[in-house]
This record gives C-alpha cells, sequence and structure tokens, in this order.
C-alpha cells in the first residue's frame, strides 16, 4: 500500500519533472544559441576589421606600387596589419559555431585568403593591369562581408544588424573601389596604357561610384533611423574635417609661396575623374591625387566607424542576449530544480504521512480484529457481561481527512461490535441462567429419584425386582448426566469440590456405568493412580462422553476398549479405542480444534453436545483429549492426558489383581483383550458409578461394598445381574 501511495503521489513529481526539463531543456538550448550568437558576431567582427584593413592596404598600396616602390614602408605596415586581422579571423573560426552555412561562407573566405599572397606580387604590374589588382583584393573582401548576414539571433533588431552591416559594408567597399580606381587613374602614366585599358577603368570607375549610391539606399532601408542619423553625423564630421584640411593645406602652400587650387567637392571630383580628362586638367581643378585620396579617405573613414559601431554593437547585443539566456537557464534551472525537490519532498512527506497513518490504521484494525475484539468476546464468555469493561479505546488517529474519517468509522464499528457482542453474552446469560435453572430443578428430580430408588433397592429382596430397580437406577444416572450437561453448556462450575480422591480404575468404572451400552466397554492395562477429588466428577462425566460415543458410533457387537498407561514424565494416559466407521481427516482436524478450542454456545452445539462439553471440562482441568484413526483398518481412538495437577503417582498394579484392588471383584469375568492383555468385562462392574457421583452424602465406598454384597447374598447370577 505503501508502495502505491508513494507511486500515485510520484506520478505529479514526474511530470513536474519532464515538463521542467523540457523548460530548462529549450533554456538551455537558447543560451547555446544565444552563445553561439556571440561567436558568430565576434567572427562578424574580426572579419569586417580583417575585410576593412584588406581593401585598406589596397588603397595606400596603389601609388607606392604603381611608381615601383616595392619596399614602401607604407605598403609594409598596412600588409602588416592585414595578417594580423588574418590571425585575428582565424581564432575567431576556431570558436565559431560548426554550422554549414557557417563553414561554407569560411572556406569561401579561406580560398580567397590563400590568393593574397599572389595578388600582392602581382599587384599594379602587368600580370594585373588596369583594375585588375583593384578586383581581385574584391574577391578577398566581398565573402568576409558577407558574413555579416550570419547575424540573426535573439530580435528583429538584432537580425536588422546583419543587413545593415552588410550594407554599410559594401559602401565601404564601393567607397573603396572608387578611392583605388580613382588614384590609380590620376597616378598612372596614360601612355603607357593598352588600348581601351583606360575606358575600361573608367567605366569600372562608374560602376562602383554607381554602386556605392545603391549601398548607400540599402543602407537606409535595412538601417534604422539611429543608425542613419550616425550615418549622417560622421559623414558631416568628415566634411568638416575635409575642410579643415584644405583650409590647412592652403595656409601651408601660402607660406612656402606657392599656388594652392582648392578641389571641389567628392561629387564632382567623382565626375570630373569620369570624364576622363588628362591628371594635368585635373589637377589645374585641384584634383589631385593626394586631394581625391584624402577627400575619399574621410567618406571611407566615416563608413568604416559606422561599420564598427554596428559590429561591436551586434556583438554587444549578443553578449547581452546571451547573458540574459545564460541568466535565465539557471534561474529556470534553479526555480524547476527548487519545485521538482519541493514537490517531491511535499509528496514524500504527504506519502509518509498517510502511509504511517495508514499503517497505524491497518494495525489498529487488525488488532481490533484479532486481539482485542476477540479477547473482549473471550472476556464476555467467560465473565459476567455486567463486569467486563467495553469501553472501546480509539484509534490513535486524529486528522479529520479521508484516513481519519475511515479510523472513525472503524472505531464505530467497534463499538457497534462490542454492543452487539456484550447483547449477544447478556442474552447467553440469560440462556445459560435458564439452563442452569431448568438444570438444577431437573437435578433435584433425579436426586430424589435416585435416593427413591436407593430405598427400594435396600429393601427389595426379589432378585427381578432387584434387577429392574438396578435398571431404572442406571437409567436415571443417566439423566442426571445429561442433566448435567446443561450445566455445562452454561458455564457452571461442578459443585463436587468435596469429594474424596479416587482411584483411575474406579474413576474409569464409573465413567462406564452412565453408558447405555456398558456391557461393550472393556478395560485393560490400567495403572494404579488416583485422581484428585475436585476433577473425578467432571472426569466421569468426561470419560462417559466419550464412551458414549464411541459405543453409539461403533458395531453393536464389537466391544470399546479402554486402557491407561502412565507416562515417563509421571502424566498418565488414558486411550479408547473403538471399531466404527471412522472419521475423515477433516472431520478429525474439526473434532480436534473444538476439543482444544470449546466454540461458543450456539444453535450448532446441539448436534454435538458431547464433543462440547468434553471440551469445556478438559479446559476445566487442564485434560487433553484428542481424537486420532484407529490402528485397524477402522475405527477412532480417543487419546485423554491427565495432567500431574489432578493424578497421583503410585506403584503399578495389574487391574485383575484382587489384592491391588480397592474393591472387590469376585464377581468379574476376565478375558483377552486384543493386544493380548488380560481386560476386565464391565458386564457387572459399573455399580461404582452412583458411588463416585453421589451428591447424597453417603460414602461411596459404602454404598458400592453395600451392593456387592447385597448382589452376593441374593444369590443373584452375575451374568444376569445388569448394573447401574
Amino acid at each position: 500500500m505503501a508502495r502505491r501511495l508513494r507511486a500515485i503521489l510520484l506520478i505529479p513529481v514526474v511530470v513536474t519533472l519532464v515538463l521542467g526539463g523540457f523548460r530548462v531543456t529549450r533554456a538551455v538550448d537558447t543560451w547555446q544559441s544565444a552563445d553561439d550568437a556571440v561567436r558568430v558576431a565576434e567572427l562578424v567582427q574580426a572579419a569586417n576589421k580583417y575585410a576593412s584593413d584588406a581593401i585598406n592596404e589596397r588603397d595606400l598600396s596603389v601609388v607606392p606600387l604603381l611608381r615601383g616602390d616595392t619596399d614602401s614602408s607604407v605598403v609594409a605596415k598596412v600588409r602588416k596589419i592585414t595578417d594580423q586581422d588574418r590571425a585575428a579571423f582565424d581564432k575567431a573560426v576556431e570558436r565559431m559555431p560548426r554550422t554549414e552555412r557557417l563553414l561554407r561562407r569560411v572556406e569561401v573566405v579561406q580560398s580567397g585568403g590563400k590568393q593574397l599572397a599572389g595578388i600582392r606580387d602581382a599587384a599594379f604590374t602587368s600580370a594585373l593591369p588596369g583594375v585588375q589588382t583593384e578586383e581581385k583584393y574584391h574577391l578577398i573582401q566581398h565573402p568576409l562581408m558577407e558574413l555579416s548576414n550570419e547575424l540573426g539571433f535573439g530580435s528583429s533588431n538584432q537580425a536588422s544588424f546583419g543587413r545593415a552591416l552588410y550594407a554599410i559594408s559594401l559602401t565601404q567597399a564601393a567607397e573603396s573601389l572608387t578611392r583605388a580606381i580613382g588614384t590609380h587613374i590620376l597616378a598612372e602614366d596614360r601612355s603607357k596604357l593598352k588600348k581601351g585599358e583606360l575606358a575600361t577603368q573608367l567605366a569600372s570607375f562608374r560602376s562602383y561610384a554607381y554602386l556605392q549610391r545603391v549601398a548607400l539606399v540599402e543602407f537606409d532601408g535595412a538601417a534604422t533611423s539611429q543608425d542613419t542619423a550616425r550615418l549622417k553625423k560622421a559623414l558631416a564630421a568628415a566634411k568638416t574635417k575635409g575642410e579643415q584640411q584644405v583650409t590647412q593645406a592652403a595656409a601651408r602652400a601660402d607660406a612656402a609661396g606657392e599656388d594652392y587650387v582648392t578641389p571641389p567637392a567628392m561629387t564632382t571630383m567623382i565626375s570630373e575623374i569620369a570624364s576622363g580628362k588628362p591628371a594635368a586638367d585635373l589637377a589645374k581643378q585641384g584634383i589631385t591625387t593626394d586631394s581625391f585620396f584624402a577627400a575619399s579617405t574621410l567618406s571611407f573613414d566615416a563608413y568604416r566607424q559606422v561599420e564598427v559601431y554596428l559590429s561591436d554593437t551586434a556583438l554587444a547585443n549578443a553578449k547581452d542576449i546571451a547573458d540574459s539566456a545564460r541568466r535565465d537557464a539557471i534561474v529556470l534551472s534553479a526555480v524547476v530544480l527548487g519545485a521538482v525537490l519541493a514537490a517531491f519532498l511535499i509528496a514524500a512527506g504527504v506519502a509518509r504521512s498517510m502511509s504511517r497513518r495508514m499503517s497505524v490504521l491497518r494495525g489498529s484494525a487488525f488488532q481490533i480484529a484479532e486481539q482485542r475484539l476477540p479477547a473482549l468476546l473471550s472476556q464476555l464468555n467467560r465473565a459476567t457481561p455486567g463486569r467486563v469493561d467495553t469501553r472501546v479505546a480509539p484509534i490513535p488517529i486524529t486528522s479529520t481527512d479521508e484516513i481519519g474519517e475511515v479510523a472513525r468509522a472503524f472505531d464505530q464499528v467497534h463499538r457497534e461490535a462490542v454492543r452487539l457482542a456484550a447483547e449477544q453474552a447478556a442474552l447467553r446469560g440469560n440462556i445459560n441462567a435458564i439452563f442452569t435453572n431448568l438444570s438444577r430443578r431437573s437435578q433435584s428430580l433425579v436426586e430424589g429419584q435416585l435416593a427413591l430408588i436407593t430405598d427400594l433397592e435396600n429393601n427389595e429382596a426379589d432378585p427381578d425386582q432387584l434387577d429392574n430397580l438396578f435398571r431404572l437406577d442406571h437409567l436415571a444416572t443417566r439423566m442426571r448426566r445429561n442433566g448435567e450437561n446443561l450445566l455445562v453448556l452454561a458455564g457452571e462450575e461442578s459443585n463436587h469440590h468435596g469429594m474424596p480422591q479416587l482411584a483411575l480404575i474406579d474413576v474409569l468404572r464409573a465413567a462406564a456405568s452412565e453408558v447405555e451400552q456398558y456391557e461393550r466397554i472393556e478395560l485393560s492395562g490400567v495403572p494404579e493412580a488416583e485422581i484428585h477429588g475436585r476433577a473425578v466428577s467432571d472426569l466421569v462425566h468426561l470419560l462417559a462422553e466419550l464412551l458414549e460415543n464411541a459405543t453409539a458410533f461403533s458395531t453393536p457387537q464389537m466391544k470399546v476398549y479402554v486402557t491407561a498407561g502412565r507416562l515417563p514424565d509421571g502424566r498418565v494416559m488414558v486411550e479408547i479405542h473403538d471399531s466404527g466407521i471412522g472419521l475423515t481427516a477433516e472431520d478429525f482436524a474439526a473434532i480436534n480444534h473444538k476439543l482444544a478450542h470449546p466454540p461458543t454456545v450456539d444453535a450448532n452445539i446441539s448436534r454435538q453436545m458431547g464433543l462440547f462439553v468434553v471440551g469445556r471440562l478438559a479446559d476445566r482441568h487442564g485434560i487433553r483429549v484428542q481424537l486420532r484413526p484407529s490402528r485397524q483398518q477402522s475405527g477412532t481412538t480417543s487419546l485423554i492426558m491427565l495432567p500431574h495437577t489432578i493424578t497421583y503417582a503410585a506403584h503399578e498394579v495389574p487391574v485383575d489383581s484382587a489384592a491391588g484392588s480397592p474393591y472387590p471383584l469376585e464377581n468379574a469375568s476376565h478375558f483377552a483383550g486384543p493386544d493380548g492383555s488380560i481386560v476386565e468385562s464391565f458386564s457387572q462392574g459399573g455399580q461404582g458409578a452412583h458411588a463416585a457421583r453421589d451428591q447424597s452424602g453417603t460414602d461411596a465406598m459404602s454404598r458400592y461394598l453395600y451392593r456387592e454384597e447385597r448382589r452376593r447374598l441374593t444369590g443373584h447370577d452375575e451374568h444376569e445381574d445388569v448394573p447401574r
């Protein structure tokens, strides 16, 4: 019960654990995804720096390399920065999530990075003439720029960073290409160009200038208003810085006594360069390599500033989201764990409390059913009902829940059972009183009848009449035994406590004399033993009932043998053997159980009154009675174990020895029993019954001797004389 109860209460705990586990798993997955987003943002940040510095390396290398200065410190410096960015990017790649898309994009980036050394060697040479050098660098920068599209975890705003960052990176790349190609056109000796090569450069210059405008439009559509405002502010600051640079350049030229032409706006410089005018004509308008590169760099730096802000913000947002997800996962895990633990403890406590109370309830119920109620019923059966305490101790459960209600119901059932038992005990007491009253009255009449018969026997000389009187005396004695059965049923104690002790052989004779077919009973091997006076009457009654059954349930022509023997421990065993139809093993078990535990008087007692009386009398004196199958082919053996408390040990004397018997046996007939021993026929030996059970106060021995002498003097034949 306790296990089933715990199992039932464990179900909600398991459900809570499963649901909480799912929730915690989702939180942990979110945390993992947010952490992956942080590493993606770190990768994008490293990629953008790598891309910006790579194209910046290209732009700053245009003039030195066109002039053939391959050992330029400027070129070496920017290449070193690019290599450092590449190493940082590779480290970020090692930490990035291993998703299919990222791996594919990184593979493209690394494939372009492997070409960097070759591009540097052939940059702005005949191997990469025209704008091919600029576009080769773009093969490295563009895959890095596309990594910005991998930003997109956490919120729609976080996802917009990817689009805005890609757009501003594209703007920066277009600005860089425009700067590189424009510087290339201004610095290169056009006389050395192949036919159509200048036209190709100009077309590319115009295309990338246009791409820059398209990218700005894309940025306006993807970026937030704050980001758009930040770009405008950066461009405005770049314009202000450009004006300051022009003012400073004019001042330096004036100080040096040189002529200085103020360069036009950036849009004008782009259109003038795109027109294909010679470099000398453009210089007259203030459009030189330095002025154009400086103006374009200001825009490039403004775009890069916004790009760095967006990548840094994306990384910071990703970290915030990851921190929040980690915090949520930890808090949720702690809450779920605490809830599950609390639910488990509460369920365990409830289960333990309910199990403990159920155990108390079950134990109390079993104790009531198996101990307290049977003990009380036994007390009510043995004692006066009014003197027995019938108060019911409640089951020690004070809760008001269903278990407490069941306990109170058990208490009520217990009270009702005790009340009904008390009423039945009172009813049985009344019936017992009726039995006792009827038995006492019947006994008084029977005793009077026996006294009258005794007087008639004493004054009668006619043998025939004396024989009839003996028969009548025997019948009255049996009637008295039936009356005493009522006293036993009523639970009355024997009133023969004042009788003297009597020899076991005489007790057996007295018992046989009360049986209807006493002439079939034969004694053998009875040791010399004395029976305590307080047990003589009840033992005679007990043996008479067993002998009555033995003669009644066996063939009329067969003898019933009675033997006895002393056991090594001093107790005496009496055995009654008959040759009846016998009983089944189940019948023996049922009868022996009733003999050992006499049941309460009910309607079934009338069918087995003798066994009930035997059980009651045996229990009264500690005598053990048991029925067993006979060792012959059929029949039953009754075993009667007499305890030390009612027997007095003496030396053994043969039953047929006249010297050893307290009574003369000269009228007894002798023959061999079934085991070869000498047995005594009760054709004349039953006259001790009335002597042993007489209640008139006359000396039993004297009456027995008187009757034996009377029979001998009348000359009545011993085989015709019938004792009572």
